[in-house]
């Protein structure tokens, strides 16, 4: 079979679409089928375009048996909230036009969260008479009301309402990332028979073997092997409301408990100004690293925090960094409500905090910095389940499977 599959995020950048993206569509191509990527420079999060690379109109490459194709992009950080729409706007229509100097394919596919990619794919698909399969990572425009960058009675999240309804009605198949999505689009008419739920999950085929002694990693970011490290990894944005950190920072009675902060995004700078206004010394912030960077380090972590705003639209949501947690053996702090919660609890992988109390946050570091057996119980328990339930190989097959099937 041959697919088109457009996405506005894909590596070497290191979010959850661009991992998810490139685990599903490698693994098709081992299957046997022909994938054509359509994406822009990596930029993600900080805007600037990743060294070896540069803002072309086009550029063609080959990764992994997969034929990428990488088109202009207007590039702005991941903070601003206009600025990103005129940098989703550019992929939007820049993708539209390789797409449709593209050879003829079986099925287009468009993946959020960015919901301008799905706008383009439906019209490549009308242009090019080809079936429309649509992922929904994030429910646009409901999640842009979640994180408060728009008002839910605004004109604009009214017209893109009724936009984003006119897609999911006009695609052929929708896969969601979640029941609860699945839910939602079913309740608003849509299909249910062409709605299927592929959950993140993690490649157990990634390299998990630390390739640097700890003596080395504690050199490198300035650490200790005898803190007892909590540590949040992944986008640092606006809905994961990390001023639970500081907030627990300024309150914690341990000074053997600290906690790091692993990755790149809008609110990074603001909260670096709060912890050095503060002057706490127990938060240090380390910049995005690679998958093998992450194992490394994690072997002086001892606890992953999951972390979103509390907002009845993240009840919904299923973050991509628990599976890979459970897959580094660590403990979850889990401070998101609803499937994740879930999924975690059947795990037996997590202690629970509600969302934004850093009173919780604090009793929950004490009880495993006191239990270092629960530390190991429940690394242990969440891997194992993982492989079980969440290889993504096997998700992708299916994902694969059901598309074969409906077209």
């Amino acid at each position: 079979m041959k697919l088109l599959f457009l996405t506005d995020n894909f590596p070497p950048e290191r979010n959850a679409p661009a991992k998810r993206t490139y685990d599903h569509c490698s693994e098709w191509v081992k299957s046997g089928n022909e994938v054509t990527i359509i994406t822009g420079a990596p930029n993600f999060p900080e805007g600037k375009v990743f060294e070896g690379y540069q803002n072309k109109l086009y550029h063609l490459e080959q990764m992994d048996g997969l034929t990428v194709k990488r088109v202009w992009t207007f590039m702005t950080s991941n903070s601003g909230f206009f600025l990103r729409i005129i940098d989703y706007l550019s992929f939007m229509f820049s993708s539209l036009i390789c797409g449709l100097f593209s050879k003829k394919v079986d099925i287009i596919i468009a993946t959020s969260p960015q919901f301008f990619t799905l706008i383009s794919g439906y019209l490549l698909s009308i242009f090019k008479r080809t079936p429309l399969a649509i992922e929904i990572r994030d429910l646009w425009p409901e999640s842009i009301v979640a994180v408060g960058a728009m008002k839910e009675s605004s004109l604009v999240i009214k017209i893109l309402e009724k936009l984003a309804f006119f897609i999911y009605r006009k695609s052929s198949i929708i896969i969601t990332v979640t029941h609860s999505f699945k839910k939602e689009l079913i309740q608003k008419g849509i299909q249910e028979d062409k709605i299927v739920v592929i959950e993140n999950g993690f490649d157990f085929e990634k390299q998990l073997t630390p390739t640097e002694s700890i003596k080395n990693v504690e050199s490198k970011y300035n650490l200790n092997r005898n803190k007892f490290y909590v540590a949040f990894t992944g986008t640092v944005g606006m809905a994961h409301g990390l001023e639970i950190i500081i907030n627990a920072a300024q309150e914690i009675n341990n000074t053997n408990i600290e906690f790091l902060i692993i990755g790149e995004g809008a609110r990074k700078q603001f909260l670096k100004d709060i912890v050095k206004s503060k002057e706490l010394n127990n938060i240090t912030f380390i910049d995005s690293i690679s998958w093998i960077e992450i194992v490394n380090l994690n072997q002086i972590i001892n606890v992953h925090l999951v972390h979103l705003i509390k907002d009845k639209e993240f009840l919904k949501v299923i973050p991509s960094k628990i599976f890979e947690s459970m897959a580094l053996n660590k403990p979850i702090i889990m401070g998101v409500d609803g499937e994740s919660r879930q999924i975690t609890n059947k795990a037996n992988c997590a202690v629970n905090i509600d969302p934004e109390s850093y009173k919780e946050l604090i009793e929950k570091c004490y009880l495993l910095y006191d239990n270092p057996d629960k530390i190991e119980e429940l690394g242990r328990a969440g891997n194992k389940y993982a492989k079980n339930h969440y290889s993504r190989k096997i998700l992708s097959n299916k994902m694969i499977e059901y598309i074969i099937t409906k077209i």
